[in-house]
């Protein structure tokens, strides 16, 4: 199969690039599950925009929401990164709304919402649901486009590159490996331009807010290409999960209480009711997230409590009913009315800070290979994600890359030719008949970064999951290279090399800055005020 353009990921950033390069050629977007496993539509809270002059918050500006970002970021962020993607808000809301997303609205104006480390309220939603109705409006925009291929249950194993077939004049890529896991194939999908966007890889961790497809994909299969990979080390944990006493295993913890629930007055409050978030910040439950996840881990770790309490119970009656419908709804299949009882909640890990080395416009080292969206390190996040920046990131990165890769490769310019790519050889491979130890392997994986690279680090506990990934990456190539492929094979090699990923950067960073705090090394230092780079070869 070829194609002109190759898309591995179906969510905002995926999809919103599809669309533009249609306009230019044939587009594959490829999607390892259905269309709505993505980041993407499990999104709550909405899209940080500065609406133009008069919908917006009175004082708000671009430069108020550059600054919000620069000081969630601590240190890290590109400022140059941040004012271009952030200026070009207005512009994000006229495509999605042109794809069908409805956004609420009072009177006929934008209804905006509050987050943790924002100034201003600029947060559109629809209702507790906004990535669900980004998701499904730009889907069925898709859907309705011939130039656009949407291909379910397809999973990009590995990219082709030049280098990997042998040339070293130059390294471009190629297309990619992919299984279709309905027909149990793996095919050859060649394209010269290749864009990935995979998402996060919240399921390195026991406990996450996001959807099983997050396992780190992009990251993995542009590291084994040899891209270069940026500041892992920070991982977002996001404050407010439900925790249901009632449960045991990750399922506990993976219900998300979206940050707007404290930005419409929710306050964290322990089991004395006490707001101890105002110990670590004057903005308490609203400082940005990576404070008020270690706040709410040193009151754990200080009482011995499994979690804390988000308390709506001062709202009127109906109002979490009427703003939150999906939050409330669940917490009553839970047994949980949160206007008459506060919420349980902790944190778990949410959003990927780091990731594939790339520009503004996606575009990688690898020529013809660009990654937008939360796969990408461009530095608009730094060392913390400011609350609600990442969808209006997906959507301003692809059009960016569109338009950069229309004036590197048009799709009538023809790259010189490649060496033959050939087909995937499964050999004498066996069949899996040992799932066990993937699921093991899996879950080993999971508890360790669980256990040693959470919140809280040390060196020592740094090492201890070095160590134990080192034994788990023999582990895992041995049955990837002896069993033939399937999703489950797959997506633990992404894991573990993901996983390795994240360690290697936590480890290097020797001081303590935005998601990455560390005991041995508390205080932040100017020495590290760079991003933390690896490369594969």
């Amino acid at each position: 199969m070829s194609t002109d353009f190759l898309v591995i990921g179906a969510g905002v950033a995926g999809l919103s690039f599809a669309l533009r390069a249609a306009r230019h050629g044939t587009v594959t977007v490829l999607s390892k599950g259905t269309l709505y496993q993505s980041n993407t539509a499990w999104a709550q809270g909405g899209i940080a925009i500065v609406l133009p002059e008069p919908e917006r918050d009175a004082g708000d500006s671009v430069e108020s929401h550059v600054a919000d970002t620069l000081d969630a970021g601590a240190g890290l962020c590109q400022e140059q990164v941040v004012r271009e993607i952030v200026a070009q808000g207005s512009a994000t809301i006229d495509d999605l709304t042109s794809y069908g997303v409805g956004f609420d609205r009072v009177d006929g104006h934008f209804q905006l919402g509050k987050e943790g480390g924002h100034s201003h309220r600029r947060v559109l939603h629809t209702r507790d649901t906004t990535g669900l109705e980004v998701a499904r409006g730009l889907i069925e925009t898709a859907k309705q486009h011939p130039n656009i291929t949407l291909l379910e249950n397809h999973f990009a194993i590995d990219l082709i590159t030049t280098s990997r077939l042998g040339a070293v004049a130059d390294d471009r890529v190629l297309g990619a490996y992919v299984l279709d896991a309905t027909a149990n194939e793996v095919r050859v999908l060649r394209s010269d331009r290749v864009v990935l966007a995979t998402g996060g890889c919240g399921k390195v961790y026991l406990y996450t807010t996001n959807p099983d497809s997050a396992t780190g994909d992009g990251v993995a299969m542009a590291w084994r290409a040899g891209a270069a990979i940026a500041n892992m080390e920070f991982i977002q944990f996001h404050p407010t999960c439900f925790y249901n006493p009632g449960a045991t295993g990750p399922e506990a913890r993976s219900f998300l209480v979206s940050e707007a629930v404290r930005g419409e007055g929710g306050v964290l409050i322990n089991a004395r009711g006490e707001d101890f978030t105002l110990k670590s910040d004057p903005r308490g439950s609203l400082a940005p997230r990576d404070i008020v996840a270690r706040a709410i881990d040193r009151e754990l770790k200080k009482t011995g409590a499994p979690c804390v309490f988000l308390d709506v119970t001062h709202r009127p009656k109906g109002f979490m009913k009427e703003r939150f419908p999906y939050i409330y709804q669940n917490l009553l299949d839970f047994g949980l009315d949160c206007e008459k009882q506060p919420i349980p909640v902790v944190p778990a890990a949410h959003y990927q800070c780091g990731g594939v080395v790339a520009r503004v416009n996606g575009r990688t080292a690898i020529s013809g290979l660009y990654a937008i969206g939360e796969v990408a390190c461009t530095g608009l996040h730094g060392a913390n994600r400011l609350a609600s920046n990442s969808l209006l990131e997906g959507n301003v990165m692809a059009r960016l890359a569109v338009e950069d890769m229309m004036r590197r490769f048009p799709p009538g310019k023809r790259p010189p030719e490649p060496p033959p790519v050939p087909p995937w050889e499964a050999g004498n491979a066996a069949v899996p008949d040992e799932l066990v130890v993937i699921y093991h392997n899996w879950d080993e994986i999971r508890r360790l970064m669980w256990d040693y690279v959470s919140i809280v680090r040390t060196d020592n506990r740094l090492r201890r999951a070095a160590a134990r990934l080192r034994n788990l990456e023999k582990e895992v190539r041995e049955f990837y290279w002896g069993h033939r492929v399937n999703t489950d094979i797959l997506e633990l090699r992404n894991l573990v090399d993901t996983a390795s990923l994240v360690v290697e950067c936590a480890v290097r960073r020797k001081e303590s800055r935005g998601l990455h705090f560390t005991l041995d090394h508390p205080s932040a230092s100017d020495r590290f005020l760079v991003d933390t780079v690896v490369r594969k070869f």
